[in-house]
């Protein structure tokens, strides 16, 4: 038997039922424009940063000639790896406490929940002023990597612990079940049968994170400074390449090189998104 409507039926049912019509009218529509909007953003920067990518802005030292972007290359890619290791271990145990430990219907649980949520729709910027204040000025740790990387930690934290609660929740219960019955404890459950088969989702989260890290400027503005240089430790300061972008445009008299900036940033979040939808369908496998 088949199930396939012809497009004849397709045009009567909708003419039938006008509200229907409408409706994929309008998801067709916002498909579109969103795919529009994506290519136009993606075609102006390319067209305007390419022409200015020259071998100059390669240059491992940062001069008001050459403006070069390899400093903040090097330390967003730092700075993305001490965030990570800061957040993720953290937001995936959080999250399988709240989905495997905590007792359904805990108020607790809740008002955690809640607090999550909430931490999720601050401004940056708060929690800039935040980490200038205690990291920054409390601790003495000054304007550094150490104090950007907690700020921004602390920012994605939420976006980690939500994700992987959600991938956790999706795994079928009866994996569960049958891992009990084969006689495994709660422990050995959850790390060998729950966590790997969340990791896809998991990845995505922290995908998600790295985006926001790399495209942030206001945290770090107040927290790692934007000293154009590669720090010798992390306690040193220095600027990433959204904040690099940020300077090279306010100042007016490096436009040219902004852009040039925004493609190889363009280009750092594609790589890094195709490199963990990689590693996450090796660990699908395994």
């Amino acid at each position: 038997m088949n199930n396939k409507s012809t497009f004849g039926q397709k045009v009567k049912t909708y003419l039938n039922h006008p509200g229907s019509f409408i409706m994929v009218l309008l998801v067709m529509l916002g498909t579109l424009l969103t795919f529009a909007v994506l290519i136009y953003l993606v075609v102006y920067i390319l067209a305007h940063g390419l022409p200015y990518i020259k071998p100059s802005l390669f240059s491992l030292k940062y001069t008001s000639e050459n403006a070069s972007l390899v400093p903040a290359l090097i330390n967003t890619v730092t700075m993305t790896l001490l965030s990570l290791v800061i957040a993720v271990p953290l937001g995936i145990f959080a999250a399988i406490f709240l989905v495997e430990y905590a007792k359904r219907g805990n108020k607790f649980m809740g008002i955690i929940r809640l607090t999550t949520e909430t931490l999720s729709g601050i401004p940056s910027i708060v929690y800039g002023l935040f980490g200038m204040l205690f990291f920054v000025n409390t601790l003495g740790w000054g304007f550094s990597l150490l104090a950007g990387a907690f700020t921004l930690a602390i920012m994605i934290l939420p976006l980690i612990m939500r994700t992987t609660e959600e991938a956790l929740k999706s795994v079928p219960d009866s994996y569960r079940e049958g891992s009990f019955g084969l006689g495994a404890g709660k422990l050995r459950t959850v790390f060998h049968i729950v966590l790997p088969s969340a990791v896809p989702g998991i990845l995505a989260g922290v995908i998600l994170a790295i985006g926001r890290i790399v495209g942030e400027t206001a945290a770090l503005m107040y927290t790692a400074g934007t000293v154009a240089k590669v720090p010798s430790n992390v306690m040193g300061s220095g600027r990433t390449l959204a904040v690099h972008m940020y300077n090279l445009a306010s100042e007016g008299l490096y436009m040219d090189q902004a852009y040039a900036t925004a493609v190889i940033l363009l280009i750092l979040v594609v790589g890094i998104n195709a490199l963990s939808g990689v590693i996450a369908k090796r660990l699908t496998k395994v």
